[in-house]
């Protein structure tokens, strides 16, 4: 049963929420902005203005989110009230009140995305680890699980490169998920994912872990300033084919980048391979994977900016025991459990199917991110 005490709690939330959104702030900035893009001279500068409608946008977004949130508590203390005087029901009541905490639970989740990058969208990539076709089909099944989470949320996917197994699933894959907060929602899947199950390989049906690696870095938009020294940027072109080795080229479209750097942080020479095979254009898949050269040297800003040194390059860990962020084990019980935030689910075939919201909330949480601003 609904209380006054529940109704001030929400009222206090909404208040927070009011504050720390900076509302009236962006009621200004938003007027402002809606001025200028008025002004005739306005495209002028096409990618300036491109970036301020972008922000526009967003602002927009959040202030008519938080208008939402208003309403309906406002309709829910009317409800209330007539509940209390018997001309509605507990049940309609409770309904509202469960609308009010969806939204607002919602709100309060995508204010947590605040870092810089984490309103881009996003690159997945996902690397069979050692073990051939076991590694290779698992590394399938967490394709088809990132796809599927992409698709509930609306996100476009594009298929950036795609190397098979020999027998099943995939060596390697690079997607990219374009929509609003991509990577912010997917950054904490960086790491080693561990399946344990009884192989549909195994003709002695014996229980077999295998491991694959999930790196997700934020794709740069033309908001993006990086600079990318040409000289020490180098190609190599090969025939690329499309999943299960079909299509083949007889040119080669492919191509390869080779960008070597040295890190500020530990005075290393380093290198950054990108393969990319999307299109049968070799020059559109040399503009491709600079963009994602460009993405990749973005986030290793974003490291030194926030002086970390963890584990977001999973290029770094190896794939094997010890060093997985989630379990999901199938057989002899079912179990999907984060090893970080000790999130866990018996429901494994949700969990394949796309729904790892909880994974990626209970991280967020975790990670303890800072009010939006």
């Amino acid at each position: 049963m609904i209380t006054q005490e529940n109704l001030k709690e929400l009222q206090v939330r909404i208040q927070n929420l009011h504050e720390y959104l900076e509302i009236e702030k962006k009621q200004i900035e938003i007027q402002n902005e809606e001025e200028r893009s008025a002004d005739l001279s306005f495209w002028d500068s096409p990618k300036q203005a491109e970036n301020l409608l972008k922000q526009l946008r967003t602002k927009k977004k959040w202030v008519e989110e938080y208008r939402e949130i208003k309403t309906q508590y406002e309709d829910l203390t009317v409800l209330f009230d007539f509940y209390k005087a018997g001309e509605v029901s507990e049940e309609e009541t409770e309904i509202q009140y469960q609308v009010v905490i969806k939204l607002l639970e919602e709100i309060e989740f995508k204010n947590m995305l605040s870092s810089e990058g984490d309103d881009l969208s996003a690159v997945l990539q996902i690397t069979a680890g050692a073990g051939g076709t076991e590694s290779c089909d698992w590394a399938g099944m967490l394709m088809r699980m990132y796809i599927m989470w992409a698709e509930k949320q609306g996100f476009k996917i594009r298929e950036l490169n795609y190397q098979a197994g020999e027998v099943a699933g995939v060596k390697t894959v690079t997607l990219e998920l374009e929509g609003d907060y991509a990577f912010g929602y997917l950054k904490g899947e960086n790491g080693v994912h561990r399946l344990v199950r009884i192989s549909p390989f195994d003709s002695n049906a014996k229980r077999h872990t295998s491991f694959a690696s999930v790196y997700v870095y934020p794709l740069a938009d033309d908001s993006i300033d990086v600079q990318i020294n040409q000289a020490a940027v180098s190609w190599d072109t090969f025939r690329s084919s499309g999943a299960g080795g079909q299509n083949v080229n007889k040119v080669e479209t492919g191509v390869r980048l080779r960008y070597k750097y040295k890190d500020e942080l530990s005075g290393e020479e380093k290198e950054i391979i990108i393969e990319n095979t999307e299109s049968r254009s070799q020059l559109q898949n040399k503009e491709k994977a600079l963009q994602l050269l460009k993405s990749r040297l973005f986030e290793i800003e974003l490291e030194k900016k926030n002086a970390k040194r963890d584990e977001i390059e999973a290029g770094k860990m190896k794939i094997e025991w010890g060093s997985q962020i989630r379990n999901y084990v199938m057989q002899p019980y079912r179990l999907v459990k984060d090893v970080r935030t000790g999130t866990e689910t018996s429901d494994v075939e949700s969990v394949m199917n796309g729904n790892i919201d909880e994974f990626l909330k209970s991280y967020l949480m975790f990670m303890g991110q800072k009010p939006q601003k």
